[in-house]
């Protein structure tokens, strides 16, 4: 599905859905960046004032618009330096990976409380504010695993392109700073035109089978319990 598409393709629960997104786990995101670079001893993220999660602080409005209507964007990135870590090439893998994964872990929330609330949605479909609940926190969980699959992608400037450059050898890696612009222009065309929509959904679907799995339990106990 091209950009365009998912634009027309709105519904109220999405857009609540991302609205929170935008004002709490956009905030997340970039706060794990500049937590983890702080464990590492790199404290330019605190330093400029971006180590907390108040939303007006990390919102860039044009990445903020772009979530709202399509389901995927940015906030302003937190400030790292390699160079004041006490391990550069460690310090950067999990300082990157640190995004994606808060993404993660706010859809096992979402995924857990999803669990403990079927049931009561199940048996109570004609109530318009479990119908409410129940899909905000689906949208909730989808976003969220839509988030952490894209970031990682390793295409600059997405998160996934900086463990890339810190796994790979020293010349591939300047390779790879050295056309970041272009690889960047290629990420956008392959964004505009959908052709990575196929292989992030089948990705998407798969997190969200495996967050079901792991946490059926919780549902099959409120089953029990009622």
């Amino acid at each position: 599905m091209g950009i365009l598409s998912r634009i027309f393709n709105l519904n109220g629960y999405v857009i609540i859905a991302r609205i929170v997104i935008i004002l709490l786990i956009l905030p997340l995101h970039e706060f794990a960046h500049g937590w983890v670079a702080r464990r590492y001893g790199d404290d330019t993220a605190e330093a400029s004032g971006r180590l907390t999660l108040n939303p007006i602080i990390h919102m860039d409005p044009f990445g903020s618009v772009l979530l709202l209507l399509t389901g995927f964007g940015w906030a302003k990135p937190v400030p790292i330096n390699p160079s004041r870590m006490n391990n550069p090439r460690r310090g950067i893998i999990w300082t990157s990976l640190a995004g994606p994964c808060s993404n993660l872990l706010a859809a096992l929330v979402g995924m857990i409380l999803l669990q403990g609330f079927f049931p009561f949605y199940y048996t109570n479909q004609d109530s318009t504010i479990l119908y409410g609940v129940y899909y905000f926190l689906y949208f909730f969980i989808s976003i969220n695993i839509s988030l952490a699959i894209f970031n990682l992608i390793p295409i600059p400037p997405l998160d996934g392109s900086n463990v890339l450059m810190a796994l790979l050898p020293y010349r591939k890696s300047m390779w790879l700073q050295q056309h970041q612009q272009i690889l960047s222009i290629i990420l956008w065309v392959l964004i505009l035109v959908g052709a990575l929509s196929t292989p992030l959904s089948w990705l998407s679907e798969k997190v969200m089978d495996f967050l079901v799995w792991s946490t059926d339990w919780i549902c099959s106990l409120v089953w029990k319990v009622m």
